[in-house]
């Protein structure tokens, strides 16, 4: 595993031993401090579950069986620019589950997960409020309504450029 990788895992997981340690020790504590945890790091690792089970002094499949029975919970990292794309009542009828298989084709990843280069990950939501502009899917805070399955690879190609515009900027400041 890539060290830096590994040395921001380490930091992530005494953070959470560290934030833990303030909540209480009873089973009421477990909502909470799972809440928490997703506020801070954005998901909940393996050794993040394990971590509360400890503090708790409960088995892990316990915490872990209440953290996937609440769907507001993640499992794995979210990546630099999350999709999220609607399944709502206007947006499924207007064909979204066709613009979410779409996604998950070009990216190779499915609902819930992340690219493992960390740049994308995909989350179907049941609504994001925007049901004039159905079929909507979010990319970070950015709204893109009206899509259609051929405005995926434009979408995914331009925030690619933008990636790679940046790289190069920051190259040639370097090279001054």
């Amino acid at each position: 595993m890539d060290e830096t990788i590994l040395a921001e895992k380490e930091a992530m997981l005494e953070s959470i031993r560290s934030d833990v340690a303030d909540f209480g020790k009873e089973r009421r504590d477990l909502i909470p401090i799972l809440q928490m945890i997703q506020e801070r790091h954005a998901y909940l690792s393996p050794e993040a579950i394990k971590t509360v089970a400890e503090h708790l002094d409960i088995p892990t499949c316990e915490v872990f069986g209440v953290a996937t029975f609440y769907n507001q919970f993640r499992f794995h990292p979210p990546g630099r620019h999350p999709i999220k794309v609607c399944l709502g009542t206007a947006c499924h009828v207007r064909a979204g589950d066709i613009i979410l298989e779409n996604f998950e084709r070009k990216l190779g990843i499915r609902d819930g997960e992340t690219t493992s280069d960390k740049e994308f990950s995909i989350e179907r939501v049941a609504c994001v409020g925007c049901c004039a502009l159905a079929p909507v899917a979010l990319v970070g805070e950015t709204v893109h309504g009206k899509m259609a399955p051929s405005k995926v690879e434009g979408l995914l190609l331009r925030i690619q450029i933008e990636k790679e515009k940046a790289e190069r900027e920051r190259r040639e400041e370097e090279e001054k």
